[in-house]
């Protein structure tokens, strides 16, 4: 298994390696890189009866049932009150859930949103008009949720440097046929989460999953974070 666990400061990469790295200041950031063609990275949402799993104690639960054990997981985009996702999921090749192209109030339809998918090239975000109108190949997992941290390189346009609303935010960025799935271990604005995936970590595409229920589940880390219930839920898995 090809992953790298590591922490990052808020701008600058720290070099890769197993576990956390240790930095001179307490980091911002904790991330996740996973190479979606080389490991089995998943999206969980409901068990063979319809339940929302909601919690990663319970997925572990699950998935041990099966002989399998999950060494990595995180709240996979914004979800409805009975846990069923906003927006497009699509499981193993399957959609779930359609694309949900409205307007309305709250962070995922602050438009551009968009998907974080993987196909036979590896891992993308794009806005969410133009992966409705791509003609790419078949999309074995994709998620939806809003709004998009950078497109093309470019930080959203609502969001300021000078923003006061701090929160304990999560996201998903791509470069190099990678995805980075980063958590803050601190509250941050929107613009600093931006800016955390274009300057520390490369990305030109990165896409906000949320603020309110973010939550980690890393062997590697120990942790196993319970702040609310989830929807949809990436995991990776022996």
């Amino acid at each position: 298994m090809q992953r790298r666990l590591f922490a990052l400061s808020l701008l600058f990469a720290a070099p890769a390696g197993a576990g956390a790295v240790d930095l001179p200041d307490p980091p911002r950031f904790t991330v996740i890189e996973v190479d979606p063609l080389r490991e089995p990275l998943q999206l969980f949402w409901c068990d063979e009866h319809g339940q929302p799993f909601k919690r990663f104690g319970r997925l572990v639960d699950w998935l041990r049932q099966r002989g399998q054990r999950l060494r990595f997981g995180m709240n996979a985009g914004m979800f409805h009150a009975d846990f069923s996702p906003v927006g497009l999921l699509v499981q193993d090749g399957v959609e779930v859930a359609p694309v949900n192209s409205a307007s309305g109030v709250g962070n995922f339809f602050l438009k551009p949103n968009g998907v974080f998918f993987v196909d036979e090239a590896g891992p993308h975000v794009m806005e969410t008009s133009r992966f409705a109108a791509r003609a790419g190949p078949p999309v074995r997992l994709a998620t939806q949720s809003g709004p998009m941290l950078l497109e093309r390189g470019r930080v959203h346009a609502a969001f300021s440097p000078t923003s006061v609303s701090r929160l304990i935010r999560n996201g998903v960025g791509v470069s190099g046929g990678k995805a980075f799935f980063a958590i803050s271990d601190a509250p941050v604005n929107l613009h600093e989460f931006a800016v955390f995936f274009r300057d520390g970590l490369g990305c030109a595409d990165a896409l906000y999953l949320d603020g309110s229920v973010s939550s980690l589940y890393s062997q590697a880390h120990g942790r196993s974070d319970w702040h609310a219930a989830l929807g949809p839920i990436f995991g990776l898995t022996d």
